[in-house]
C-alpha cells in the first residue's frame, strides 16, 4: 500500500480526534461545568433565629357535653292531646310543650274546692256555737261537758279547712300540670310519645329531652404524668404560670378545621383515674351558631403555660429523616448552605419549639428548600411573608 496515500488519512482522523475533544472540554457560559452547573446561584428566602415568647400548648382528645340537659317528664297522669313545639327547635323556659287532658284534674279542683267551702261554712256553725256556750257555762245554763264539745268541733272545723286548703293547692298544682313546660331553655330533640298516649300512669313519663348548648362543655383527660411535668417546669422557673382565668382552650373539629371560638379552661380534677392514670379536664366553649353538638369527638389544643425566650422554627423548615432526626438548611456566613440537625420538644401552633440544634442569629432557609442542597452557594433574600404559610413568596423571588 502506497504509504503517500495513509500519511494525509491519519492526519485527517487525528484532526477530526483533536475536534471532538475540544467540544467535551469546558463551555465558557456554564463556567467549565457540564448541564448549566455553573450558573448564577439559587435564590432562596430565610428567616432570622429570635427568642420568642410562646406559649405551651398540648393537644387533647375529648368530647362535647351539654351544659345543662332537662328530661321533660309528665308529673300528672292523663292522655296526651297535643304536643305544641317543633322536634328540634330552640326553646325557652316555660314554653309550653305538650298538653294533657285537663277535664279530670279540672274536676278534682273543682271537688277540692267544694270540700273546702263546706268546711269554712262547717267552722262558722261550730265556731257560733263555742262562742255562745263559753257565755252559757258561766251561769251554769250548759254544762262543762257540751261547752268542750263545742270547742273541740270548731277546732276541728278549723283543721278540715287547713286540709281543704292543701287539697285545693294540690288540686291546683295538678291542673298546672297537665301543660307540660320547658324547665331550661336550649334545643328540644324528637318526641318520645304520641298524642293519645297514657302518661303519668305510677310513673313520671319521660316525653322529650332538652339540651342547652350555648355554651357548651369540652370535657378531656391529661395524663398525670404530663401535669407533673409542668408543674416542675412552672416550679423552675423555666416556664410562666398563666394569669388565672387565661388558660384557653381552642377546638379542632372531626375535619380538621379549627373551630373560630376559644374557650376557658374551667378546672382540672383533683383525683387521678386509678385505671388509667388520667386526670379529667373541663372547658367551656360558646356555641352561639350551634356548631357544636354533644357527643362530637375533638380536640382540644389546651394553653397550659407561657415559654420565655425559647427558639422555635416554622415545621415547614424541618426535615425528617429516616430514623426520626429533624434537620433544617441553614445559611453559612459565606452564604452556603448546611444541614443542621436539631431537637424538638413541642408545637406551639405552627412552629416546633427547638432545645438544641439553633441559637439566635442562625438564618435558616424556609422557601426554596427543594433547589438547594448542603454545600451550594446561594442568593439568601430575607423573607418578608408569613414563614408559616406555605404559599408565602420570598422577597424578590423569581428574579
Amino acid at each position: 500500500m502506497d504509504k503517500t496515500f495513509l500519511k494525509p488519512l491519519s492526519i485527517a482522523v487525528l484532526a477530526s480526534i483533536l475536534l471532538g475533544t475540544a467540544g467535551c472540554g469546558p463551555h465558557p457560559a456554564t463556567g467549565g461545568l457540564p448541564g448549566g452547573a455553573g450558573g448564577p446561584p439559587p435564590e432562596v428566602a430565610f428567616i432570622t433565629i429570635a427568642p420568642e415568647t410562646l406559649p405551651v400548648t398540648t393537644e387533647l382528645p375529648g368530647r362535647l357535653d351539654a351544659v345543662r340537659i332537662a328530661q321533660v317528664r309528665a308529673r300528672v297522669a292523663g292522655i296526651l292531646q297535643k304536643r305544641l313545639f317543633t322536634e328540634g327547635a330552640e326553646v325557652k323556659a316555660g314554653e309550653v310543650l305538650f298538653q294533657i287532658d285537663p277535664a279530670p284534674l279540672q274536676a278534682a279542683y273543682n271537688s277540692a274546692k267544694a270540700t273546702l267551702a263546706k268546711a269554712e261554712a262547717g267552722l262558722k256553725q261550730t265556731q257560733a256555737k263555742a262562742d255562745r256556750y263559753k257565755v252559757l257555762v258561766e251561769y251554769n245554763a250548759v254544762s262543762k261537758q257540751d261547752y268542750a264539745d263545742a270547742v273541740a268541733g270548731a277546732a276541728k272545723d278549723e283543721a278540715d279547712i287547713l286540709a281543704g286548703k292543701a287539697a285545693v293547692e294540690t288540686a291546683s298544682l295538678n291542673l298546672g300540670y297537665a301543660s307540660v313546660t320547658a324547665p331550661i331553655a336550649g334545643r328540644i330533640g324528637k318526641a318520645l310519645v304520641t298524642e293519645g298516649a297514657l302518661v303519668g300512669q305510677n310513673e313520671a313519663t319521660e316525653l322529650a329531652v332538652i339540651q342547652q348548648l350555648d355554651p357548651i362543655y369540652f370535657d378531656f383527660t391529661q395524663s398525670s404524668a404530663d401535669v407533673l411535668r409542668l408543674r416542675r417546669a412552672l416550679e423552675n422557673g423555666s416556664l410562666k404560670s398563666l394569669a388565672p382565668g387565661e388558660a384557653k382552650v381552642n377546638l379542632v373539629l372531626e375535619d380538621g378545621s379549627v373551630y373560630p371560638q376559644p374557650g376557658k379552661l374551667l378546672f382540672s380534677d383533683i383525683s387521678v383515674d386509678p385505671t388509667t392514670g388520667m386526670i379529667t379536664l373541663r372547658a367551656e366553649v360558646p356555641n352561639p351558631e350551634r356548631w357544636l353538638l354533644p357527643g362530637m369527638f375533638v380536640r382540644g389544643r389546651l394553653e397550659q403555660a407561657i415559654n420565655r425566650d425559647t427558639i422555635a422554627v416554622p415545621q415547614r423548615a424541618v426535615a425528617w429523616g429516616p430514623g426520626g432526626e429533624a434537620t433544617v438548611l441553614a445559611l453559612k456566613a459565606d452564604n452556603t448552605v448546611e444541614s443542621r440537625v436539631i431537637h424538638t420538644e413541642t408545637a406551639a401552633g405552627d412552629k416546633w419549639l427547638v432545645t438544641s440544634g439553633l441559637r439566635a442569629g442562625d438564618r435558616v432557609i424556609v422557601e426554596g428548600l427543594q433547589k438547594v442542597r448542603p454545600a451550594m452557594a446561594v442568593k439568601p433574600v430575607p423573607f418578608t411573608g408569613d414563614p408559616n404559610n406555605a404559599s408565602a413568596p420570598a422577597q424578590n423571588q423569581g428574579k
